[in-house]
């Protein structure tokens, strides 16, 4: 089973519907922003239970410390150098959805660095149709999107605990172009109180024998009066609006450059929002979004 085509990249266009700010946000949302995620798509959990995540937290306590020491860990042991817990994440979830994020976080109780303790974090969020969701029977749970911070060392654990566990499977989620530009566009429409960074955009030359990028940064303030000058319908977007937005600065670009970037591809957008990479990388910059 597989969930790539159920994945809706529309959560990321504006994190607002993504985010549900609630009293304890604040303290939760700053273990998102500023850092870079990896994004993976995830099949249906079997026999998940949120009830169980304090017994989650101490069997991949186990795991890892047993793999990263070289040694068997001995039953009702707890002074382990790696602890590993679970919680839910309820500010990353969907509107109108029952499925509550779940955030893992691994220390490393040997530091006596508190800000050091936490060496990796992954979430896995609710982020499809729910159609596709209706049609699973009930001892599965749909968690479709697996953000990853931290070393890959403890990412390749992580997951093949989980897929052992609740036998699921973990893939790379790369984000194609047309994604891309829907997030340009629309990150660059929103308002904000102090706009400090360029609309870049990245795009990879194809059919070199050595790889070429092109940047092409936009001021902020230029991005935005363009799209607010395309967008007709505060709220909605249109793929044509889109289309239309990326065409008029490729034709500014052609002007200048006498380059045709809709020859190239799109893999990276950055704005003062976020930043993201078509190998599923995404970074959010700002707290209100």
């Amino acid at each position: 089973m597989t969930t790539r085509e159920s994945i809706d990249f529309s959560h990321f266009l504006h994190f607002k519907n993504f985010f549900l700010l609630q009293e304890e946000a604040s303290y939760q949302i700053r273990f998102i922003v500023t850092k870079q995620w990896t994004l993976y798509s995830v099949t249906p959990l079997h026999k998940f239970s949120y009830g169980k995540l304090w017994e989650y937290s101490k069997q991949l306590s186990n795991v890892i410390t047993a793999q990263k020491e070289k040694r068997f860990i001995l039953d009702g042991e707890t002074d382990l150098m790696f602890q590993a817990k679970f919680s839910s994440f309820s500010v990353l979830k969907t509107k109108g959805k029952k499925q509550t994020a779940v955030l893992i976080k691994v220390s490393n109780d040997d530091d006596e660095e508190e800000e050091n303790k936490v060496v990796w974090m992954g979430c896995l969020c609710y982020a499809c149709t729910s159609d596709f969701v209706e049609t699973l029977p009930e001892d599965f749970t749909c968690l479709p999107l697996f953000l990853v911070h931290g070393a890959q060392g403890f990412s390749n654990i992580v997951e093949t605990w989980l897929q052992q566990t609740f036998d699921c499977y973990f893939s790379p989620l790369h984000i194609n172009p047309i994604h891309l530009a829907w997030m340009a566009a629309i990150w660059s429409g929103c308002s904000m109180d102090h706009r400090m960074q360029a609309t870049e955009l990245t795009f990879s030359v194809p059919c070199l024998p050595y790889p070429l990028d092109i940047s092409y940064a936009v001021h902020s303030e230029d991005a935005k009066a363009l799209w607010d000058s395309i967008n007709s319908i505060q709220g909605e977007v249109k793929q044509e609006e889109v289309e239309l937005f990326m065409n008029s600065l490729y034709k500014h670009f052609h002007r200048h450059f006498k380059i045709h970037l809709s020859s190239t591809q799109l893999v990276k957008v950055s704005t003062s929002v976020a930043s993201v990479h078509s190998l599923g990388k995404i970074k959010v910059c700002n707290l209100l979004f």
